[in-house]
């Protein structure tokens, strides 16, 4: 197990050792400071507090799609580049298993992924105090933290298909690129009862909240067996064939 967590920790300092590495902080912070200023100015009766304003901001109809996208950017290269940069070879010599390898890779999306959410919490929680105050408003913060769960199962949902992606075609392009075209067209519903069997109607799980669904015959409890099934699916592939290639 500690060997594991060294694993981890190497694939962490990789990234936290990109020179793109804080763009995506610093950018979520920006964003949320204008948003939060165009909103008190423009449209204030949107959101009477911060509690308010962040389970807005947090949504995916908020920014949670521009997380969700910078967090597949932030992560593309965790797989691809060892392979555009002649590294694979070095990594996969170690006495560790290729699973051992591939799996702290992944655990080090998830953590990456879910510090980007729980600063972009942290970062809507400022900007909403600073432009809307803290007291008044409906949304508890029990609201907002479940909010933010489901906003962090949308971005490992992407970041796990992008995570595929990149094993599949080691090339970062490739997995930005159709990572990117999927969350274009997730918002997309066809009106046909074999398409709640697909990925992106179930990607939502906070469109339950107010007891409606995205289609009929779908459940909350249905699309946490849908994500879970397709998110199982893109990890077998990965390190089924993660495992199998040649690197010689």
């Amino acid at each position: 197990m500690r060997n594991f967590s060294r694993l981890i920790t190497n694939e962490w300092i990789k990234l936290f050792k990109k020179t793109t590495f804080a763009v995506p902080f610093v950018l979520m912070f920006v964003v949320t400071m204008v948003v939060g200023y165009v909103m008190r100015t423009y449209n204030p009766e949107v959101a009477d507090s911060v509690t308010d304003f962040t389970a807005s901001i947090i949504a995916r109809e908020g920014l949670g799609q521009i997380v969700a996208i910078l967090a597949i950017i932030g992560t593309a290269g965790v797989v691809s580049k060892e392979h555009s940069q002649g590294t694979i070879k070095f990594l996969l010599i170690r006495a560790r298993s290729r699973s051992e390898i591939l799996a702290s890779k992944y655990a080090a999306v998830l953590i990456y992924g879910l510090t980007l959410v729980a600063f972009t919490l942290g970062s809507a929680l400022v900007a909403g105090t600073v432009w809307f105050g803290v007291s008044g408003g409906d949304t508890t913060f029990s609201d907002i933290l479940l909010s933010s769960l489901y906003l962090y199962v949308y971005t490992v949902v992407y970041m796990t298909l992008g995570f595929m992606v990149g094993i599949l075609t080691k090339s970062t392009g490739a997995t930005i690129g159709i990572a990117l075209f999927a969350t274009t067209i997730d918002r997309i519903i066809i009106s046909k009862a074999f398409y709640k069997y697909f990925l992106f109607p179930n990607l939502d799980l906070g469109a339950y909240e107010n007891g409606a669904a995205p289609m009929p015959g779908m459940t909350y409890t249905f699309s946490v067996i849908m994500l879970t099934a397709y998110l199982l699916l893109f990890l077998l592939i990965g390190f089924s064939v993660f495992r199998r290639r040649d690197v010689a």
